[in-house]
């Protein structure tokens, strides 16, 4: 499956932005899906993570509340709503699929990712 992330941009400390995850090439309802991220200097980390049917849905602790995963298996999309940016959510964003039901945390048990598009907050 190919992956095309969209939708980052440059905004302001509690903004809105909704980022895109477009697939193609093979049935995107058979992969759980995630969303991760990594800042300047910093490692990559696990942002929200959602399974095959869309019914299960868990986040980082840091974007508890602000941020919503979600999908529409008919249109072979992913979308993160992300909420009350704050400065710190700066950095690439990356979407990453596997052949699952569930979604995993770990960037290393995905198969397949996006090129990433950057989101930068400002203060």
């Amino acid at each position: 499956v190919q992956l095309q992330a969209s939708g980052g941009g440059l905004v302001q400390a509690g903004d809105s932005l909704r980022l895109s995850c477009a697939a193609s090439g093979r049935t995107f309802s058979s992969f759980a899906m995630g969303w991760f991220r990594q800042a300047p200097g910093k490692e990559r980390e696990f942002v929200a993570r959602i399974s095959r049917s869309g019914g299960t849905t868990t986040y980082a602790d840091s974007v508890k509340g602000r941020f919503t995963i979600s999908r529409d298996n008919a249109r072979n999309t992913m979308y993160l709503q992300m909420n009350s940016l704050k400065p710190e959510d700066t950095a690439v964003y990356y979407c990453a699929g596997r052949l699952a039901l569930w979604g995993s945390s770990k960037g290393d048990e995905y198969d397949y990712w996006g090129q990433g598009t950057q989101v930068t907050v400002s203060s």
